[in-house]
């Protein structure tokens, strides 16, 4: 951001830490409210259905995913620098909470993203924001297109209705025990996945403003009663909670093990809320504050922790949509989140006969949708070591883990950056970062 004339650092430096409703709201009026009050319920019939998904497939409880929605979605429009971003669960931390969920359980989950949450506030506030520029663009890439065959795969299993004697976390594990387990087939469910797959494919296409998430799930939850033996989500998880949870501060006993997976958390968070922003500001041709972004999300995860919930951060998917509505300031993500409340308050019965299949289903377009298969004719078409860092990446987050596929990625790309700008070379152009690498945005 330019230097405002006359305008010290000092001052320069808190406003690129302001958040936007301080400055979007000076003006607003009846017009305004409208547009944002409506936008705002149609995010919200998109974040219900994709929290629920969102959490199931994190190992987490489903609940948390609309604690989640509630608290960090408040949190990270009423404190972010991005006038129109929509924050919450999303599906590039489904690898990563399954992992700490697994490896040091919920409870380690909630401290984790507590920790996550201190270290994005400390980088907004030590404006970090332009350190994540930095990233590659091909990392990025990289390790988005194989979180997306993680999801997919994990998906599988209640696609098809499968029952499998062992469900290993790993993709690559997981591939024989599926294929293992194929006589177990249920036709009904796989009917179910596919015709709620089909239904929101179509729905997008003849009838875009429409709720087609929730719509596409509900016809596919009433072909699933009117066929046998497919699962729910209420038959899997019991009642969900209609009300939240009394705030608790986490159990911090164990930092020394869990600051790893906080930092994961963290550089996520990170990368996604300014890559998310940076979509906004072209789809309103506007401008982000970053640091601001930063501390936001920082104060949604410590928030989102406090209430028990899952790691958050900007949803490219959903402040795309909250754009397309017509929000105009961040009072449409706070109306998202409130009308999430009200929902879970008095329609949670209804969200536990969802059928399994149809979540499934959703997630497997999810994963579609951010493997953006259209655009990697342009990948291919990039200079060769931006190639091999996005093939590397990608490799080392289906093979290895997010941890070392970003942190090897980030090392390549210092590296090749420096040989490139080596004295007496001729530089080919860098490879995008985040901000220039910013994906088509869809549903």
């Amino acid at each position: 951001m330019m230097k405002a004339r006359g305008m010290g650092r000092p001052a320069q430096a808190i406003m690129l830490q302001q958040p936007k409703i301080v400055t979007t709201l000076q003006g607003y009026d009846a017009a305004q409210m409208r547009a944002d009050v409506l936008a705002g319920i149609t995010v919200a019939m998109v974040a219900i259905p994709l929290s629920l998904a969102i959490a199931i497939a994190s190992g987490a409880p489903p609940g948390t995913g609309l604690v989640t929605a509630v608290v960090a979605g408040f949190l990270i429009s009423a404190l972010g620098g991005s006038r129109v971003q929509i924050g919450g669960p999303t599906g590039a931390f489904i690898v990563v909470v399954a992992g700490v969920v697994t490896a040091h359980g919920l409870d380690g989950l909630v401290a984790a993203t507590f920790l996550a949450g201190v270290i994005l506030v400390l980088a907004g506030l030590l404006r970090a924001g332009a350190l994540m520029a930095l990233v590659p663009g091909a990392v990025v890439e990289g390790f988005t297109i194989g979180i997306a065959a993680i999801i997919a795969g994990s998906q599988l299993k209640d696609l098809f209705g499968l029952h499998l004697a062992h469900d290993p976390a790993d993709l690559l594990e997981k591939l024989p025990a599926l294929w293992a387990a194929r006589d177990t087939l249920n036709g009904p469910a796989l009917v179910v996945g596919l015709f709620t797959i089909a239904m929101i494919v179509l729905l997008r296409w003849l009838a875009p403003r429409l709720p087609g998430l929730i719509v596409a799930l509900a016809l596919g939850s009433v072909l699933a009663a009117l066929l046998p033996g497919v699962e729910t989500l209420g038959d899997r998880f019991g009642a969900l909670p209609s009300t939240l949870p009394a705030p608790q501060v986490p159990d911090l006993s164990r930092i020394g093990e869990l600051l790893p997976s906080a930092f994961i958390i963290a550089f996520l968070a990170g990368i996604e809320s300014l890559l998310s922003a940076t979509v906004a500001d072209r789809l309103i041709q506007g401008r982000h504050r970053a640091n601001a972004e930063l501390i936001a999300q920082g104060a949604a995860n410590l928030g989102s922790a406090l209430f028990g919930g899952l790691p958050a951060t900007g949803a490219i998917a959903r402040t795309a949509t909250n754009v397309r509505a017509g929000g105009k300031t961040p009072v449409a993500g706070m109306i998202h989140a409130v009308v999430v409340l009200i929902v879970m308050m008095l329609a949670a019965p209804l969200a536990a006969r969802l059928a399994m299949p149809a979540l499934a289903g959703l997630l497997m377009i999810t994963a579609w949708n951010m493997a953006e298969p259209r655009r990697w004719p342009s990948y291919w078409r990039n200079p060769w070591p931006e190639r091999a860092l996005l093939l590397v990446t990608l490799v080392l987050t289906v093979a290895v883990d997010l941890t070392v596929a970003i942190g090897t990625g980030v090392a390549l790309g210092l590296v090749i950056r420096a040989w490139r700008h080596r004295p007496g070379h001729r530089a080919e152009p860098d490879s995008p970062g985040p901000e220039e690498a910013a994906p088509d945005v869809h549903l």
